[in-house]
């Protein structure tokens, strides 16, 4: 026992260190669908606010559209909760391969699998496809998920500077004597909003002979003139390799991903990757859900439209009223405080005005660069962004951001 409290001593004053220093990261909990306007208990046991929520990653506002919510009582009444197994046992079910033929036809690619979240996809690609005689090169910004992925494979690592096509060539030209080259890349910055300059980086893989691997999970669904992702976006699509994508953001919000590209490859992974063979399948109601978001937007860009309507006019609107924001167009809008202090305050200043956003600092992002991302969806309507830009403008002046 005296072991054992030593060691919760020492994680307790670790959490101390963090709330003194106020970088402790304090979960608020719903009470309500997620959707524009939001119930929410925070701080714990206290009454319920309502705000408008613009922190998450529900684009296109399908999280809780009647449709979508439709389609997930069926595949519960008809395919049931959950399938008990993995894929290759017992675990496959017709939704599943209709959910997989989908997701590739409306990226632009041959096939699919599916995993039961973009992190395990990318967590489960790299190992399964490339070995120590290859070389990964990726964006030193990369999520997470990829270099966690890459962590598993034996292949030589590389990163270049975020964005720097310069050192992504110096790498490319340095690893010419492997078998095969890949270059990873999110296809959107989810810190900055930032999209990855895919035109460009097509050229160097096609003059090196590289594979390209794109996560596109901040833009699968939107971006594009039809939402079919970054490489719509620049119009490329037939020259990215490999895409990852989640269906945990515009495309219902709920759960899964999966990694899409060439046939072959991907049943590679059917019998290599790791995350794939020993996770239980993805829930029919998801994959229901999921075939049902895909179809809505297949059919109309009109929420599409929407998202980037709303997204330009509170970029417009926000910079107008001063602040300093990552100039683009897409919907994720990071407000440059620089400060981790006044970040966490602003925050809290403006959850009491209605607008529950969430504060980025070190080591979530670079020391120096803290912000308030702001997402926009296609929920939200003109008088919802209004209230935000005033609660902002409010907020702003009252700790000096703003003069």
């Amino acid at each position: 026992m005296a072991v054992h409290e030593r060691v919760r001593e020492f994680y307790r004053n670790e959490l101390t260190e963090l709330q003194f220093a106020d970088l402790f990261k304090d979960e608020r909990v719903i009470h309500s669908p997620q959707g524009a306007d939001i119930s929410v208990e925070y701080p714990a046991d206290s009454p319920l606010s309502q705000v408008i929520n613009f922190c998450a990653n529900n684009y296109l506002g399908l999280s809780s559209h009647p449709a979508v919510l439709q389609a997930a009582k069926k595949a519960l009444d008809d395919r049931g909760f959950g399938l008990s197994s993995v894929r290759f046992i017992c675990g496959t079910q017709d939704q599943h391969k209709e959910l997989e033929r989908k997701i590739a036809k409306f990226v632009g690619l041959e096939d699919a699998i599916l995993y039961s979240s973009c992190f395990d996809a990318n967590g489960g690609v790299f190992e399964a496809l490339l070995n120590e005689e290859d070389a990964l090169i990726s964006d030193e910004l990369n999520h997470a998920s990829i270099i966690d992925g890459m962590r598993l494979c034996k292949a030589e690592r590389h990163r270049y500077k975020h964005g720097d096509l310069k050192d992504l060539e110096h790498h490319l030209k340095e690893t010419q004597n492997k078998r095969f080259r890949m270059i990873v890349t999110d296809g959107v910055f989810s810190m900055d909003g930032i999209v990855a300059k895919l035109d460009e980086i097509c050229n160097l893989a096609d003059e090196y002979d590289a594979i390209l691997m794109v996560d596109d999970s901040h833009a699968t669904g939107f971006v594009g003139k039809t939402g079919r992702g970054t490489h719509e976006h620049y119009d490329v699509m037939g020259r990215v390799d490999i895409i990852s994508t989640t269906f945990g953001k515009a495309l219902g919000g709920a759960a899964g991903g999966c990694i899409i590209g060439p046939k072959a490859l991907i049943d590679i992974l059917r019998q290599r990757s790791r995350p794939y063979l020993f996770s239980n399948t993805l829930s029919p109601v998801v994959v229901g859900a999921t075939i049902k978001a895909l179809d809505l937007i297949d059919e109309s860009t009109a929420l599409r439209d929407k998202l980037d309507d709303n997204a330009r006019y509170f970029r417009r609107r926000i910079k107008e009223a001063g602040f300093e924001i990552k100039d683009g167009f897409h919907p994720i809008v990071p407000i440059m405080l620089h400060d981790a202090g006044i970040v966490q305050a602003m925050a809290r200043e403006l959850y009491a005005e209605g607008i529950y956003v969430v504060g980025f600092f070190y080591p979530v992002v670079p020391r120096g660069t803290a912000r308030i991302r702001v997402q926009i969806s296609a929920a939200h309507e003109k008088h919802h962004i209004d209230k935000a830009i005033d609660a902002f403008v409010k907020v702003g002046k009252k700790l000096g951001v703003l003069k």
